[in-house]
């Protein structure tokens, strides 16, 4: 008995462990089951929403209620189809954009009367849908956009959307344009490929065989085409001179008056992009929000914001602060320019700074190379020769500080100036014009040259910041971008300093004054002063008539004491 109840309890043993197996192995597929499901629905989102944001950028449309079957739209074209153009819409077209996307552009089409050229009548987009057999819908919407889509992306239409103010709301325009003859569209090199890659090459081949219709054998063997063509003027003549004024004004009031196309660049940054970063609790919340409809200002607010080169976030933090906007909401454009402006000089100042501590690292990381190569040297010719300056006579003759001025860079030849280190504030003023300025080195030193030349002239100048980046502004403006031309902008400028300083000595000394003042070059403007008359016909007082004169002005103050 006890051998029979146990080989019966290993058998439940053995059974219940077989049935958690099974319950294991169920759970294990039920879980695949589950996260295989749930990747193919996030999926399936992924795509819906992609498909929604490309349907709303294709047109360019920011929110897709605003672009409903209840809103108005008209068909503008200039021009008809032929059976060419018929033939090149369903041989070369349709396989391009689809058969749904070229009904669209028959049925855009003929809302122009057929014999007739310019606008359609104003309809609701609610006929466009159900014309098409469209649901109106966000579906519907969604598949009217795809299609208007493929039709601009092959140069067959052209969408644009007009707001109109006495209704505050929007109008559609559809501007149809005509498709391209054979000649122009196998010329297009995006449009072949396309349709390579939508029927395969040798079909492109057939079609374009199709679409021409080649000469006679014996046309392709002539030699020489000659024009036998008459001008218009030698058939006709025309009375020019009597002036039809009546019929150029009735010419014009007939003519079709087109909407003028914005041109422009598209806006910076859109109302969305900034409301969604600006602060909530902001006191220009609410001014910020007037923005959506006040077009005028949101562009003063991206005209400023492209001028200076702002971000969005940077945008928000200046349209946050005080004093951008009026009491009664309106934007104070030369406030926000100018803390926009304030913004741009500090960018550009750290952006300076990152750019010469950069070029430092990358110099110190190109010492070893540039000691291995031997530099090319350039030579100086002979009418370019500069003289050697003081500071440097005795230690080197004409050829070599040429050839020093051309070759060396600029950290090479200051200390050649100085005894011992070199200041500085200099090194920080040429650092600035290589590294910021992109002068060329050459240049930088025939400009290092000549402030050292002015020093030594006698003329009491000075050498600061602003003087040095003034001359080396100058000569970005001249585009002074070789050692020639620096040479000869410096023989130049010496010219007309020498003509101002002679000016100047010749007017002091004329005026009997002996300063001179070297800064502007010209001298004080003469004053003049009122000097005694020396002819013998002027009449001088007696002693007896001044003494009168002085009673007189006794008594005059005596007067005016009581």
């Amino acid at each position: 008995m006890l051998e029979l109840l146990l080989a019966d309890s290993g058998i439940h043993h053995f059974m219940d462990e077989k049935r958690l197996f099974r319950i294991g192995i169920f759970w294990i597929y039920f879980c695949l089951y589950l996260a295989i499901q749930v990747e193919m629905f996030c999926d399936r989102i992924e795509k819906r929403r992609r498909n929604w944001k490309g349907a709303i950028e294709r047109l360019r449309i920011n929110n897709l209620h605003h672009y409903t079957e209840n809103h108005r739209y008209c068909v503008y074209r200039d021009f008809d189809l032929g059976t060419v153009s018929h033939k090149m819409l369903s041989l070369i077209y349709q396989p391009m954009v689809g058969g749904f996307a070229i009904s669209l552009y028959h049925f855009l089409f003929q809302q122009v009367p057929l014999d007739q050229v310019g606008y359609s009548k104003l309809e609701q987009q609610r006929h466009l849908f159900l014309s098409l057999g469209v649901e109106p819908g966000e579906k519907g919407r969604k598949l009217l956009i795809e299609q208007a889509s493929r039709l601009e992306a092959v140069g067959l239409l052209q969408t644009s959307r007009i707001y109109v103010p006495e209704h505050e709301d929007y109008l559609y325009e559809y501007e149809l344009q005509p498709p391209l003859s054979p000649a122009e569209f196998f010329k297009t090199q995006h449009l072949t490929l396309l349709l390579r890659d939508k029927l395969g090459k040798f079909a492109v081949l057939s079609l374009q065989e199709q679409m021409f219709s080649k000469e006679a054998y014996e046309y392709g063997t002539a030699i020489s085409k000659e024009s036998l063509s008459v001008p218009f003027y030698d058939i006709f003549q025309l009375n020019a001179h009597t002036i039809d004024y009546e019929l150029e004004q009735a010419i014009s009031e007939v003519a079709i008056s087109r909407h003028p196309e914005s041109r422009q660049e598209e806006p910076l940054f859109n109302y969305a992009d900034i409301i969604m970063r600006f602060p909530r609790g902001s006191a220009n919340r609410k001014h910020v929000e007037s923005l959506r409809f006040d077009h005028d200002q949101l562009g003063a607010v991206n005209y400023t914001a492209r001028k200076y080169n702002l971000s969005i976030q940077d945008l928000c933090r200046l349209l946050d602060e005080d004093g951008i906007f009026a009491a009664d909401g309106g934007l104070q454009l030369d406030v926000l320019q100018h803390k926009a402006n304030l913004h741009f000089r500090q960018d550009k100042k750290r952006q300076e700074d990152r750019q010469a501590a950069m070029g430092k690292v990358v110099a110190l990381r190109q010492e070893e190379p540039a000691g291995q190569e031997l530099q090319e040297e350039y030579s100086v010719q002979m009418e370019f020769y500069l003289e050697v300056p003081p500071q440097l006579m005795g230690k080197c003759d004409v050829h070599q500080y040429n050839m020093m001025l051309r070759n060396e860079p600029h950290t090479r030849l200051l200390p050649k100036f100085f005894p011992g280190a070199v200041p500085d504030n200099l090194l920080d003023i040429f650092e600035k014009i290589d590294l910021n300025y992109k002068l060329p080195g050459e240049v930088i030193n025939v400009l290092i040259h000549y402030l050292m030349m002015m020093l030594t002239s006698g003329d009491g100048q000075r050498i600061n910041r602003k003087f040095v980046e003034t001359i080396a502004s100058n000569m970005l403006l001249k585009q002074v971008s070789t050692y020639e031309k620096a040479v000869s902008y410096i023989r130049d400028q010496e010219k007309v300093r020498k003509a101002a300083q002679q000016g100047g000595t010749t007017g002091s000394a004329a005026g009997g004054r002996g300063r001179s003042y070297s800064r502007s070059g010209k001298a004080k403007p003469e004053i003049p002063i009122v000097q005694s008359a020396a002819s013998p016909d002027d009449k001088t007082l007696s002693e007896d008539e001044f003494a009168e004169l002085l009673k007189m002005a006794e008594q005059m103050q005596n007067n005016q004491k009581k």
